[in-house]
């Protein structure tokens, strides 16, 4: 019997900043029970142009409302600067290399590409600042670097939009359960920890027994 987490998620969606303590917690209790999880892009916005001022007052407003049903914490001073391009591409792509390269630290990486978004206004479309936090990670710096470039990453990052795009995804984040190949979903959308608790743990009961 196989059975998996699969986090479909965007590092630049603001309902999966909201969602990230209800993640760890899920991905915390299913580890616990011998089921690890796989972070798996799904590529929000990809090749996206400059943001317009009705766009990004759009997005801020979105901000402000997963702020206030998460309490999640988000700098709103100078976000989302003139001439900022929102493409989650290169965000999505520092998760598939790290996870292509060590598994166990991509959810540290996914963190702290949040954090630097949202709470402290870097520009994470940068690969420059992604390769930074990958170091902060624990990666080396070169061989993330290259790994991040390399053109079976670009391909892998691809694939990760084309299989989410497949299953009809249309909102991140979304939750999955996979047991010997098939899925099950346990949220699409943000949902508060108290309510997806009792049914990852129903799900990892079952999959025991099977």
């Amino acid at each position: 019997m196989s059975a998996r987490l699969l986090y479909v998620m965007d590092p630049m969606c603001s309902w999966c900043w909201g969602f990230a303590p209800v993640a760890e917690a899920l991905i915390a209790q299913a580890r616990e029970a011998g089921v690890e999880t796989r972070v798996v892009p799904g590529g929000l916005r990809s090749g996206s142009t400059a943001l317009d001022a009705s766009t990004r007052g759009y997005i801020l407003d979105h901000w402000q409302a997963v702020a206030e049903a998460t309490g999640q914490g988000f700098r709103f001073d100078d976000a989302l600067p003139d001439g900022f391009v929102y493409d989650t591409e290169p965000a999505c792509r520092a998760l598939v290399a790290a996870r292509e390269t060590d598994a166990a630290r991509v959810w540290p990486l996914l963190t702290l590409i949040q954090q630097a978004f949202y709470q402290e206004g870097v520009d994470v479309t940068r690969a420059p600042r992604l390769v930074e936090l990958a170091e902060q990670a624990g990666f080396d710096r070169a061989s993330f670097s290259e790994a991040f470039n390399r053109l079976d990453t670009r391909t892998a990052t691809a694939a990760d939009f084309t299989w989410v795009q497949g299953l009809g995804i249309a909102g991140f984040p979304t939750l999955l359960a996979e047991r010997n190949g098939q899925l099950a979903l346990l949220t699409n959308g943000y949902q508060p920890l108290d309510r997806l608790q009792p049914l990852l743990g129903r799900w990892l009961q079952q999959a025991a027994c099977a």
